[in-house]
């Protein structure tokens, strides 16, 4: 099926909630009905896929999802301001932050909180008709204004109102994933990072960013004017919220060092390394034997005389302690 007003089938999209496929079940009042494995029903709304999830939202995300309602447009029109503010061309900075998704020209992109679309427009520059631009958020009235913006475009794409904390897309399907000025709005950033993370393909690149001033100028004059019109301002970064598969990891200020901005590639699990190599010098060991081969500790004294004798005859801790247990079981379990 083909959305008037995107390019779109229902075999794209999961389901928010079980990531199963999604089947149709019925037209009700005229609009498609789609259901999951679990029963759970979506629709459209005004002619976009509604997948947000749950459809009770925690009180602090249902609060930002109310406050872009009616205020998209005001929004569109003064966020220049933030780069007008420290004298930058705002094309110049957002082209400088998508740079970092090192895109290909046929890449599968998804942006998070698309918003408006200020940066959508860039990145779908970079994309050729064997690319794809995939937007989501959870104002009806932002992405809309960003629907507009993206309506005479040839490139392969889809919009859908939903939550990011339980996106309703394949796992290990985009390139690229990108949110730029939404990360602190987010109920649960571990959460959202969990499911970029699960969407974006390993080796891809996520890249992030929002507002937060760095601890050194929370002092300054120039703090305290900008956080009383943004109270955004005095926001920390999400640092304690990255993912372990997060690999390559940048963390820099930008705008006037009133936004971070996050970029790593993805990688598979915990980070892995070589801890069985032998470990020259006295101690000895390994990495692994290091962590793995603690026993119950001695006197003071018996350690001293332990080291005392290891040293005097060039031997290492590790293989002394490790020759003379085994020695003993053997002897005394037979």
């Amino acid at each position: 099926m083909k959305n008037t007003n995107m390019e779109f089938n229902e075999s794209f999209f999961v389901s928010p909630k079980t990531k199963s496929a999604l089947y149709y079940k019925e037209y009700e009042k005229g609009k498609p009905t789609f259901v999951d494995s679990s029963g759970e029903e979506f629709y459209f709304r005004n002619s976009i896929p509604n997948f947000i999830y749950p459809k009770v939202l925690n009180e602090i995300d249902e609060k930002s999802k109310l406050f872009y309602e009616g205020r998209a447009q005001q929004y569109e029109d003064t966020l220049h301001l933030t780069f007008f503010t420290h004298s930058l061309d705002e094309i110049e900075i957002r082209n400088s932050f998508i740079d970092k998704l090192n895109l290909k020209a046929s890449s599968k992109v998804l942006e998070i909180a698309c918003g408006t679309g200020r940066d959508s427009v860039l990145i779908a520059k970079r994309l050729n008709k064997e690319g794809e631009l995939h937007l989501q958020d959870i104002s009806e009235d932002m992405i809309r204004i960003c629907m507009d913006k993206l309506s005479n475009d040839i490139l392969k794409k889809s919009f859908c109102l939903s939550n990011a904390h339980y996106l309703p897309y394949p796992d290990n399907y985009f390139d690229a994933t990108y949110s730029f000025g939404a990360m602190g709005e987010f109920s649960d950033k571990k959460v959202v990072l969990s499911e970029m993370i699960r969407v974006t393909k390993p080796g891809g690149k996520i890249v992030f960013g929002d507002e937060s001033i760095p601890i050194w100028l929370r002092n300054t004059e120039y703090y305290k004017i900008l956080v009383k019109t943004n109270p955004m301002f005095e926001a920390n970064i999400p640092i304690e919220d990255m993912p372990v598969e997060a690999r390559n990891v940048n963390l820099s200020w930008v705008i006037g060092n009133t936004f971070y901005l996050i970029d790593f590639e993805v990688g598979i699990g915990e980070p892995t390394a070589n801890f069985d190599f032998q470990i020259p010098g006295v101690r000895g060991g390994t990495y692994r034997t290091r962590y793995e081969g603690q026993l119950e500790g001695v006197k003071p004294d018996t350690k001293k005389k332990a080291w005392e004798f290891v040293t005097s005859k060039g031997l290492n801790m590790h293989t002394w302690l490790d020759d003379m247990i085994n020695d003993h079981l053997k002897n005394n379990l037979q």
